[in-house]
């Protein structure tokens, strides 16, 4: 007699493997232009480049009237300090000039010179090319 053969017990086949995509999605990729525009323009001296130079001209020029003013407005008025009678001024004009001045017109160069700072470092991103830049090159390994 024949043995009874066993059964198949039913198998769920096995469910697709689920493969996850990182990246950034095709529609939003964009290829950085071959050259930028506005350093394109500043190199052929168009009336555009001229503007933007002239925009960092003015940018830089603000920045110097406005330190300078702040020193002249400082400078200035030592004068009525110094006029005071001398009973009433005493040591102020010492600790004025010692202790005063200095530290301020240090504080209004650290100032000026950080602003123009700025003021370059937008200018160059305005006509920098994102590939060309300063973090973005890779070193040989």
């Amino acid at each position: 007699m024949a043995e009874p053969q066993p059964q198949p017990q039913h198998q769920q086949p096995p469910s697709p493997r689920r493969e996850i995509v990182t990246g950034v999605p095709r529609g939003t990729r964009r290829r950085p232009p071959a050259h930028t525009p506005a350093r394109s323009e500043i190199s052929e001296q168009t009336t555009l480049g001229a503007t933007y130079v002239r925009a960092l001209m003015r940018s830089q020029l603000r920045a110097g009237l406005g330190a300078l003013g702040a020193l002249a407005l400082l400078v200035g008025t030592l004068p009525v300090l110094f006029a005071l009678p001398r009973s009433a001024s005493g040591p102020l004009v010492w600790v004025a000039l010692g202790l005063v001045v200095y530290p301020v017109m240090w504080l209004i160069a650290r100032w000026y010179v950080t602003r123009a700072e700025r003021n370059e470092a937008d200018f160059t991103g305005l006509v920098m090319d994102p590939a060309e830049a300063p973090g973005s090159h890779q070193r040989p390994g």
